[in-house]
């Protein structure tokens, strides 16, 4: 290839082998190269790991395949499927369509991609021309002998992901919709990226997902360098760059052509099998697909290494991919295979297998260690003087014990169409995913066609249109169904969506009287928790001495809002007017981004603000005149919070005697309903939200 014009050489791509470092995230992928079957890869790391360059590189590092010139299902030419014109049986008159040989290829599924796009639909055109019924492949069928890479596979329609593992899974795409009945082969690589801190996919996901491995972002300073020589190489010349690891290439590539032909010859002892299922057993797994899977790769393993027979440290590598996703867990408890517990197992197989031997004389097991179960981190003590006042401490509390709540309803306050998912609120869908429920007249060029509702449209107007329209010319086309443009329907979908809870939380010194702040942390990590299942975006904003704090922004992961809950101190006066004027901005920046964002705000005060906006510092002494104007600017801001309909609940972390019981006015100002910490429980919480919802739905006209 050296000295061949660049421009023959098609698009360059950064050697597989070039990768530095990453041994975990490159083997699990040619593992996956050498047998389909395993069922894809997740790769869970931070930006900048390599991720996506190694999946891309992997297409130019695999064996070129055959297939028939123009067939979009890549048929090979001595396997047809007979789905196309080009890939009719050889003993047809149309099955003459030559061979060709070409690069693996790799496609990449956009994280707005529609059902349709992804398994098929029906060929409207042709619908409409001819009324015949002709399926469109998809995706999923370009995709067959080749890499389907999934950038972000955590934001993607989880009915889309639930699509893509069933065909990886078992091979084959099966399409039943609009009178279309087709199936044809998927065998693909199936290759998610995704950043942890942006929310997790579910469990149920997670396990579809034949191997997980995560890509560690740390390098030696030797290994920096490394990356950054070899980069600024590509860059400078990429087909330079790759010619000089066209050999180490080439070598693996022939290494995964052997692994492939020695794979079917690879067998399991008894004693391996009985390994896998006790190493699955004891990890308390669900279901038996880590049992399937963990064989499938150890007998990869064992091919790739050469070795027609699986031998126990296969089965230790294998789990340590199969098992790492598939582990029972809590909500914002991060993926983590105790290892220590892998290998006493290893080791007691060993010795168990050396007992068997007539020479074996060692009969002891080790001792079962500790899990080492990932526990929440310990709170930070006492910190030094807080700057907010003097003589003030910061004080840091644990989080209280969460409980269960009842699934948040939120309303939509209008019928205005969204296209963020989730599970919170069903609402009407903005874009082609989602329950086809009616159709409608599109206010604009329609881009998901009811196809149904067209034809029903256009059927009685067909006896004039056919007497008005000319006879077609001899050997034309003529239409089988004369459609105009006002016949046109488009699709009306129904969607889950999730919501934006904002948590304003009072952070002051008032709140760790009685410890308040430790119910109060409970209290948020339990609608954290709702909210991790139903896929929500979160903020947290903390008010305490002289101002508020955004400590987390609108995010999907919901780990970093119950992280910051473990180090967010307690201390300082209560400067509520800043914090919900800072919420206030945070929703109107949200809807300035999405006007059809489902905003939340979840205010936790005892209602006593004694700092108003217009003072220089916390730090100057209290006065009636001053707490009457941080009142009476609080009050201010929830009449600002309620002309604008924003959905708000107010939990009044008041206790013990006497009561002020200020958070009620506040509440009222607000237009939301106040609940105490006492009576915060499920059903509370639930019917509170509620209420919040109807009211906004109330004031707002549908449109």
């Amino acid at each position: 290839m050296a000295g061949r014009p660049s421009q023959q050489r098609g698009e360059p791509r950064f050697p597989f082998t070039a990768i530095v470092g990453q041994t975990a995230m490159k083997r699990a992928l040619i593992l996956n190269a050498v047998n389909t079957r395993i069922g894809g890869v997740l790769i869970r790391g931070k930006k900048g790991t390599a991720k996506s360059t190694a999946v891309r590189s992997l297409a130019s590092l695999l064996p070129e395949v055959t297939v028939l010139r123009g067939c979009p299902y890549s048929c090979p030419p001595e396997n047809r499927q007979g789905l196309c014109q080009w890939c009719q049986p050889q003993d047809s008159p149309q099955g003459d369509a030559p061979s060709v040989s070409r690069q693996v290829r790799i496609v990449e599924l956009p994280i707005g991609a529609t059902e349709d796009r992804l398994v098929g639909s029906l060929d409207i055109e042709q619908a409409i021309k001819t009324g015949h019924r002709t399926f469109e492949p998809g995706l999923i069928a370009s995709t067959h002998r080749g890499i389907l890479y999934v950038d972000e596979v955590n934001l993607l329609n989880d009915h889309l992901v639930d699509v893509l593992l069933d065909a990886a899974a078992m091979g084959r795409n099966y399409v039943e919709r609009e009178g279309i009945s087709v199936s044809h082969a998927a065998e693909f690589i199936l290759v998610g990226t995704m950043n942890p801190e942006e929310g997790d996919l579910r469990p149920q996901l997670l396990d579809r997902f034949g191997l997980a491995v995560e890509v560690d972002g740390a390098f030696t300073p030797n290994e920096r360098r490394e990356v950054v020589k070899r980069r600024i190489a590509y860059e400078s010349d990429p087909y330079d760059f790759m010619d000089r690891w066209q050999e180490s290439e080439a070598a693996e590539r022939a290494h995964i052509l052997r692994s492939r032909e020695l794979l079917p010859n690879v067998t399991v002892p008894d004693d391996i099998l009985q390994l896998i299922t006790g190493i699955c057993a004891a990890y308390d797994v669900d279901g038996l697909r880590a049992d399937i899977v963990m064989y499938k790769t150890a007998s990869t393993i064992a091919a790739y290494e050469g070795r027609d027979q699986v031998a126990p440290e296969d089965v230790r590598e294998a789990a340590e991919m199969a098992l790492l996703h598939r582990q029972r867990r809590q909500p914002f408890q991060q993926p983590h295979l105790a290892t220590d517990q892998l290998d006493s197992m290893m080791d007691e197989f060993q010795n168990q297998s050396r007992h068997r031997e007539p020479s074996g004389n060692d009969t002891s097991t080790p001792n079962d260690p500790d899990d080492g179960d990932p526990d929440l981190p310990e709170p930070d003590g006492e910190s030094p003087d807080s700057p907010d006042g003097p003589g003030q401490q910061d004080q840091y509390f644990e989080v209280g014990t969460p409980f269960s709540v009842r699934p948040l309803q939120i309303k939509p306050p209008d019928h205005r169409a969204r296209s963020s998912t989730g599970r919170r609120a069903r609402t009407v869908s903005g874009s082609s995913t989602g329950r086809y429920v009616a159709a409608a007249v599109p206010e604009s060029k329609p881009t998901d066609l009811a196809l149904d509702a067209t034809l029903r449209a256009a059927a009685p107007h067909q006896a004039v249109r056919r007497t008005d329209t000319p006879d077609a010319p001899d050997n034309a086309l003529r239409p089988a169904l004369l459609i105009e443009p006002w016949d046109i329907r488009g699709k009306v979908r129904e969607t889950k969506t999730g919501s934006l809870i904002l948590f304003v939380v009072d952070a002051s010194g008032s709140m760790g009287a009685q410890r308040r702040m430790v119910a109060v942390k409970g209290a948020i990590l339990s609608l954290l928790l709702d909210a991790y299942q139903r896929r929500d975006r979160v903020g947290l904003i903390a008010f305490r001495g002289a101002t508020a704090q955004m400590l987390l922004p609108p995010t999907s992961s919901v780990d970093l809002a119950q992280t910051l809950l473990w180090d967010m101190p307690t201390g300082g006066r209560t400067p509520l007017s800043r914090g919900l004027m800072i919420a206030l901005e945070v929703v109107e920046a949200e809807k300035m981004k999405d006007r059809s964002v489902l905003p939340l705000l979840v205010v936790m005060s005892d209602g006593r603000a004694n700092v108003s906006m217009s003072a220089d510092s916390s730090t100057a002494p209290l006065s009636g005149a001053a707490s009457g104007l941080a009142m009476d600017e609080s009050k201010a801001m929830a009449s600002t919070i309620r002309d604008q309909r924003i959905p708000s609940v107010v939990i009044d972390t008041e206790t013990g005697f006497p009561r002020l019981r200020l958070a009620a006015p506040l509440a009222a100002a607000m237009g939301a309903p106040c609940i105490t910490l006492e009576e915060l429980h499920s059903a509370t919480v639930a019917d509170a939200v509620r209420l919040c919802a109807d009211q906004a739905e109330d004031s707002v006209k549908p449109g």
